[in-house]
C-alpha cells in the first residue's frame, strides 16, 4: 500500500477557517455519520455541520438524556447509549448499528478526556488510554463491516498537539511500574490516536476505508479542560486576566467553529480523495517536525507539525496488534 506523504497540500484554508466554510459545496445526502462526543463542544459542531450538508447523524453517548437535549438542534439525530470505558456497552452499540444493515460512511472518533487523575476501567487499564484510544479502537474495529459496506468510508480520529508529552510506552502502557503523570498519560493516548489512523488507513484502504488524525487546536470552552487549573491556562495565555478565553487561531486558540473545521475537512473534503494515514491541523496535512524546527515546535503553538514518532508505521502496526489483544 502506498503511504500519503506527511506534508501540506496547500488546501486554501487555514487556522481561522470554520467547519461551515470547509464543507461548502459538499453534499452528504444519504450518508451516515457516527460522531462520538457529538453532543458537546467541537463534537456537537462537527455533527451539526455534517447534518447541515445532508448526513444522518448517530451519536453514542454515556449520558443519553443530556445528549438528547443538546441534539435538539439537529433534527432526526439518533442517540444511543455507549461508554468508552465500558467494553460491553461498545459491543452493544456496534451490534445494534450493524443490525440496522446500514453502511457507515463517516466515523468521527471525537470524544476524549484530558489530564485526569489516575483512574482505571473495569479491566484495570489506565483511563485516558482506555477512553481515548482503546474504546475508539474497539468501536472502529467492530464497525468495520459497515465501513466496508459504505464503499468509500472515512475515519477521523481526534489526536492533539499533546503528542508532545509522550510517545507510546509499550513496556508500561497502564502505568503499573512508572509514576502516573496526567499529561504523560494524555500524551500517550493522543500519540496512540495518531498511530491508530496510520494503521487503520493501511489496513482499510484496499476496502475503501481511509483514516486521518486531527489536531483541532486548543478550544477551552469545552469540558475537556475541566481538570486543568485556570491559573495554568492563564499562564499559557489561553485565558485573559478576567478568565475569558483568548482567541488567536494562529496560536491554536480557537473557537468551537474553528476547532471543528479540520475534522469536517478530513471527513468530507474531495481534496483528500485517494489520501489517508496522515495527521492534519489547520485544515491541511501537517508537515513533519524536523530536527531544524523541533525547538520552535516545542517552544510555541505557531509552528505546525507532527512528531515523527506519532506517525511511525512500525509503531502503528505494533500498537494495533497490542490493542487487538487488550480488547480481545
Amino acid at each position: 500500500m502506498t503511504t500519503t506523504q506527511q506534508h501540506p497540500l496547500g488546501s486554501g484554508f487555514g487556522a481561522a477557517s470554520t467547519a461551515e466554510e470547509v464543507i461548502k459545496g459538499v453534499d452528504l445526502t444519504g450518508k451516515v455519520a457516527i460522531v462520538t462526543g457529538g453532543y458537546s463542544g467541537i463534537g456537537l459542531e462537527t455533527a451539526r455541520v455534517l447534518h447541515g450538508a445532508g448526513a444522518r447523524i448517530v451519536v453514542p453517548a454515556r449520558d443519553v438524556e443530556r445528549a438528547r437535549k443538546a441534539l435538539e438542534v439537529i433534527p432526526g439525530a439518533e442517540v444511543e447509549h455507549m461508554d468508552l470505558l465500558d467494553p460491553a456497552s461498545i459491543d452493544a452499540f456496534t451490534e445494534k448499528f450493524l443490525g440496522s444493515g446500514r453502511p457507515l460512511h463517516l466515523l468521527v472518533n471525537n470524544a476524549g478526556i484530558m489530564a485526569t487523575p489516575l483512574a482505571r476501567d473495569a479491566r484495570g487499564y489506565e483511563a485516558q488510554f482506555a477512553a481515548n484510544h482503546l474504546g475508539h479502537f474497539q468501536l472502529t474495529t467492530r464497525l468495520w463491516p459497515a465501513l466496508v459496506a459504505a464503499k468509500g468510508a472515512r475515519v477521523v480520529v481526534l489526536s492533539s498537539r499533546g503528542i508532545r508529552f509522550a510517545g507510546v510506552d509499550f513496556d508500561d502502557l497502564q502505568f503499573e511500574h512508572r509514576k502516573y503523570e496526567p499529561f504523560v498519560a494524555y500524551g500517550q493516548s493522543k500519540t496512540a490516536n495518531a498511530l491508530f489512523a496510520v494503521e487503520a488507513d493501511r489496513r482499510g484502504q484496499a476496502e475503501g476505508i481511509r483514516a486521518f488524525a486531527v489536531h483541532p487546536g486548543l478550544i477551552i470552552d469545552t469540558g475537556l479542560v475541566k481538570h486543568l487549573d485556570p491559573a495554568v491556562l492563564q499562564a499559557a495565555g489561553a485565558l485573559d486576566s478576567e478568565g475569558k478565553p483568548v482567541r488567536d487561531p494562529e496560536r491554536q486558540l480557537k473557537t468551537v467553529q474553528q476547532g471543528a473545521a479540520t475534522s469536517v475537512w478530513c471527513a468530507t473534503s474531495p481534496q483528500l480523495d485517494g489520501l489517508g494515514g496522515v495527521y492534519c491541523e489547520n485544515v491541511d496535512i501537517s508537515p513533519l517536525v524536523t530536527p531544524e524546527n523541533e525547538a520552535a515546535w516545542y517552544a510555541g503553538e505557531n509552528t505546525p507539525g507532527v512528531l515523527p514518532y506519532a506517525v511511525h508505521p512500525e509503531a502503528a502496526a505494533r500498537l494495533w496488534e497490542v490493542s487487538e489483544r487488550l480488547t480481545a
